[in-house]
C-alpha cells in the first residue's frame, strides 16, 4: 500500500513553472513517510524488515508446523493460547510440552481463565505442572476486581528459542480438525510462521502477559534484536494489544482510509462500532472494492438472525458481505490493495478491539498479500453472497443454508455471545433513538427484549426483594473491591513516604 502511495506521488509530476510546485512535490514525496508514521503509532509496533513469513491454512497446516516447532525446542517454548481443551488434541500437545520439559527446556504455558472455564479440568493443568511445564492462567475472578475478568487474553502464538514464531486464530481443541465419522468439517482458520526479527517482538509481547499474572520472565530469557533471516526481506508489526489501547482499531481504520483498490476482510465474530462501519461505507463508495466474509454456522440459534443486522448499512453503501458455508469460519484477516495483511487472534468488535489482549501479525510484502488473496477468492468459493433486493431487503439464496450434518456439534468460543450481544444493543437502542431504519429480522430482537424487559417489571412489582437482593450484593461486592483497593493503595503511599529519600 505504501509502496503504491509512492509509486504515484512519482507518477504524477507538478508544473516545475507553478509557483508552489516545489512545496506541493515536496508534501507528495513525504506522503509514504507520513503512511508509515502514522502506521507505527496507530498500532504501537514499528516495521521490521528482514523476516521469512510462511502462511498456513487450517489445523492440517498449523498444528503439525507447531508441534515440529516444539519438538525441536532447544532453550524455550513461549505458548499462549485462548482454549486448550482436555482432549485428543490438547492432550498431543501437553505430552509434546512435557517432553521437552524434561528435556531442560524452559516451557511456559499461559492459557485464559474463561476459554478454559468448562472445558479443561484442572487435572489436566496439573499434570503439566507436575511434569515440568509452567502453567498460568490469565484474569481468573478476583473480590477485589468485581468486572475485572471482562478482559480476557484472546492471543493464538506461539514462540521457539527465540527463532521461530506462530501467530494464528486457532485454539488448541478438536473442532479445528474436525470428524470425519460423524460428518463434521473442520473449522476453517488461518495462521503465519514467521522467522527473523518478529520473533523477539512475539516473545516481548508474551512476556508482557505473562508479568501481568505472576513473576516476570528473566530479560536472560528473551532473544533481544534478533538479526534479519537470510535471504528474507519481508517486513512485519507485530501488533500486541492489551486492555483500554485500541492499537489495532486505530490501524484498521488508517488501512480502511489509505486503501485505493481492495480490502477483503474475514472475521468469525463481526460487530463493528459505527465509526469503523463508516469507514467501511466510505471506502467502498470511493470505489474501493470492499468485501466482508463471515460465518454462517452458530450453535446459538437466536444469533443466527442477528448476526445479519449489521449488514444493511454495508450493502447499502456497495460493501459486498458473504456466508461461508461450512462448519466455522474462526479465521480474522484482512487483505488490502497488493501489499497489506493481517493475520492474528483480533476479531471486527469491541471485545478484541479494547478489552482483551489480542496479538496480530500485519504483513506488508506484494507476494504475501497475493497469497492472502488468493486464498480469500478459494474461501469465497464456498460462500454466498448476501444482497440487497429491489426494495432494499436483505435477501439470502437458498443455497446459503448451511446442511444440518455438517453444523450438529458446533461449539464456538464467547465471542459469538459478545457479538450478539452487541447486535442485540445496536438493535434496540435504534429502536429508541430512531436512527436508523430497523430490518424486518430485527423484528425478532425487538419481540424478545420487549417479552425480558416486561417478565422484569412484573417481577419488580410482585416480588421486589428478587431484584432489590442481586443489586445490593452487588452493591456489597463492588464497596468492598473499593475499600480493600484503596487500602492497598494507601498502603504503597505510606510505604513510599517512609523510604529513605537519596
Amino acid at each position: 500500500m505504501l509502496a503504491q502511495l509512492q509509486t504515484d506521488s512519482e507518477a504524477d509530476p507538478v508544473d516545475a513553472e507553478q509557483p508552489r510546485a516545489g512545496g506541493l512535490k515536496e508534501v507528495r514525496a513525504l506522503l509514504p513517510a507520513i503512511a508509515e508514521q502514522a502506521f507505527t503509532r496507530a498500532a504501537g509496533a514499528p516495521r521490521l524488515a528482514g523476516n521469512e513469513v510462511r502462511l498456513l491454512i487450517d489445523a492440517d497446516q498449523n498444528y503439525p508446523a507447531w508441534l515440529a516447532a516444539i519438538a525441536r525446542a532447544r532453550r524455550t517454548v513461549f505458548f499462549e493460547n485462548y482454549i486448550v481443551r482436555d482432549d485428543a488434541i490438547g492432550r498431543q500437545f501437553a505430552d509434546a510440552l512435557i517432553a521437552r520439559a524434561r528435556d531442560g527446556v524452559q516451557v511456559c504455558l499461559l492459557h485464559d481463565w474463561m476459554g478454559a472455564r468448562g472445558r479443561t479440568p484442572r487435572a489436566f493443568w496439573q499434570r503439566l505442572h507436575a511434569n515440568g511445564v509452567h502453567v498460568r492462567c490469565f484474569n481468573p475472578p478476583r473480590f477485589d476486581s468485581p468486572f475485572g475478568w471482562l478482559s480476557r487474553d484472546h492471543r493464538k502464538t506461539m514462540s521457539v528459542d527465540g527463532e521461530i514464531g506462530f501467530v494464528s486464530g486457532l485454539c488448541v481443541a478438536e473442532m479445528w480438525v474436525g470428524d470425519p465419522k460423524r460428518g463434521i468439517a473442520p473449522w476453517r482458520d488461518t495462521g503465519v510462521q514467521v522467522r527473523g526479527p518478529a520473533v523477539a517482538e512475539i516473545e516481548r509481547a508474551f512476556a508482557q502477559v505473562w508479568a501481568m499474572t505472576g513473576q516476570p520472565l528473566p530479560e536472560t530469557g528473551l532473544r533481544h534484536g534478533q538479526t534479519p533471516t537470510f535471504g528474507a526481506d519481508v517486513a512485519v508489526r507485530v501488533v500486541a494489544s492489551v486492555p483500554n489501547t485500541a492499537a489495532l482499531l486505530r490501524l484498521d481504520q488508517i488501512v480502511a482510509a489509505l486503501a485505493r483498490e481492495r480490502l477483503w476482510l474475514t472475521d468469525a465474530y463481526f460487530a463493528g462500532t459505527t465509526p469503523y462501519v463508516q469507514s467501511l461505507r466510505a471506502a467502498a463508495r470511493d470505489g474501493v472494492d470492499v468485501r466482508l466474509l463471515v460465518p454462517n454456522a452458530t450453535d446459538i440459534p437466536v444469533l443466527q438472525p442477528l448476526s445479519r443486522t449489521g449488514y444493511r448499512p454495508l450493502l447499502e453503501a456497495g460493501v459486498r458481505v458473504f456466508e461461508w458455508n461450512g462448519t466455522m469460519l474462526h479465521a480474522k484477516t484482512a487483505v488490502a490493495d497488493r501489499y497489506f495483511t493481517r493475520i492474528g487472534s483480533s476479531n471486527l468488535n469491541v471485545a478484541s478491539w479494547i478489552g482483551n489482549c489480542e496479538l496480530d501479525l500485519v504483513v506488508e510484502d506484494e507476494q504475501f498479500a497475493e497469497q492472502m488473496a488468493r486464498q480469500y477468492e478459494r474461501d469465497l468459493a464456498n460462500a454466498t453472497e448476501i444482497v440487497l433486493d429491489d426494495h432494499h431487503r436483505m435477501r439470502v439464496p437458498p443455497t446459503a443454508s448451511t446442511p444440518s450434518e455438517i453444523v450438529a456439534g458446533v461449539s464456538g468460543s464467547g465471542g459469538r455471545a459478545v457479538a450478539g450481544a452487541l447486535r442485540i444493543g445496536n438493535a434496540v437502542g435504534a429502536a429508541f433513538t430512531n436512527r436508523r431504519v430497523l430490518e424486518p429480522v430485527e423484528g425478532r430482537i425487538m419481540t424478545m427484549a420487549g417479552i425480558v424487559l416486561l417478565a422484569i417489571a412484573v417481577l419488580g412489582l410482585l416480588l421486589p426483594y428478587v431484584l432489590v437482593a442481586p443489586l445490593a450484593l452487588l452493591a456489597l461486592w463492588i464497596g468492598c473491591a473499593l475499600l480493600v483497593r484503596g487500602w492497598r493503595l494507601n498502603q504503597q503511599r505510606r510505604a513510599h513516604q517512609r523510604a529513605p529519600r537519596l
